[in-house]
């Protein structure tokens, strides 16, 4: 059975989801996107990851022709079609990307009109987290990228876009740095922004610290996060982060839809505390896991024990 995709109002197998090269997503990353994942094949924080989407709609002046409810109506029929699909040991990531659709410069090619284009798919994060397993137990080394994230003047990283190339080289610099490398990036001031796809959280003497939410993509899951930190009654505070901080701080972690968190163990070549997983974040996955019905860390190493057995 092949999995669906929506594409413009029809269902159609992941194989034929097919978009215009005259699309505006490939003529100037003109596209909105977001990516949730499931527990338990069920979506995990949907309506806020929409809520963000719309936003960027609204500030792109993309109207996609359905409102949110109508989109969240749509996005659970697409899970419906999926699940079965994916076995229920595995999770999915369904993503939604809306573009502006065909340039109208184009339009003599669609005799139908131009239009938005809308698609959502699933896919198992068994890829994904198979990759990540090891981490949850040694740790990621980050470094600060050469390439420096793009202030907000000029794109506006709350807007979650297709338009990042700048995570790409980055991407590419930790490739050389090592395989446990993940870049974070700097904004114009020096002070640490975000991972390529991931926000920055450093503890300090048992208090939790973020990256100021005016130079980053404002994480779902870094919302969760501070939400989660409130009910331990761990302090969190949002303010400015220097790599001086990181090298300091007792313990470290990233955070993203797919992986959830991330402990960070190295620094710059250097160890974060005592170069081990902290507790403060195995506190807050283990309570992330229990919240969710799902233990993060056994279900990546699940993922990593298939793609094993397939070799």
């Amino acid at each position: 059975m092949q999995r669906q995709v929506y594409l413009n109002g029809k269902f159609v197998p992941e194989s034929e989801a097919k978009i215009s090269i005259f699309d505006s997503a490939l003529m100037f990353g003109d596209m909105v996107f977001e990516v949730t994942r499931t527990f338990q094949h069920v979506p995990f924080l949907l309506h806020e990851h929409l809520q963000r989407l719309y936003l960027g709609l609204k500030i792109l002046e993309i109207d996609c022709g359905m409102t949110i409810d109508e989109m969240e109506h749509i996005t659970l029929e697409t899970v419906k079609r999926n699940s079965d699909c994916i076995p229920p040991e595995i999770d999915f990531q369904i993503t939604h990307n809306v573009s502006r659709g065909p340039l109208k410069f184009y339009s003599s090619l669609f005799p139908e009109g131009v239009r938005p284009t809308v698609s959502i798919n699933c896919w198992p994060l068994t890829f994904h987290l198979a990759g990540m397993a090891s981490f949850y137990h040694s740790g990621v080394h980050c470094f600060v990228a050469r390439q420096r994230n793009v202030p907000s003047q000029y794109i506006d990283p709350k807007i979650k876009n297709r338009s990042r190339v700048h995570y790409q080289v980055a991407n590419l610099e930790a490739a050389r740095v090592g395989p446990d490398a993940f870049a974070v990036l700097l904004d114009e001031h020096g002070y640490l922004t975000e991972g390529t796809g991931s926000n920055i959280f450093i503890v300090k003497s048992g208090c939790l610290m973020t990256s100021k939410p005016h130079n980053i993509l404002r994480g779902v899951s870094r919302y969760y996060i501070i939400d989660l930190a409130r009910k331990l009654d761990i302090s969190c505070l949002e303010c400015d982060i220097e790599p001086y901080d990181m090298a300091g701080a007792d313990e470290a972690f990233l955070t993203s839809t797919p992986f959830c968190m991330l402990p960070i163990t190295r620094f710059e070549h250097k160890p974060i505390g005592d170069g081990r997983v902290g507790q403060v974040t195995k506190k807050i996955l283990d309570t992330w896991s229990t919240e969710v019905g799902v233990d993060i860390v056994q279900q990546a190493e699940y993922c990593a024990s298939q793609l094993s057995n397939l070799r």
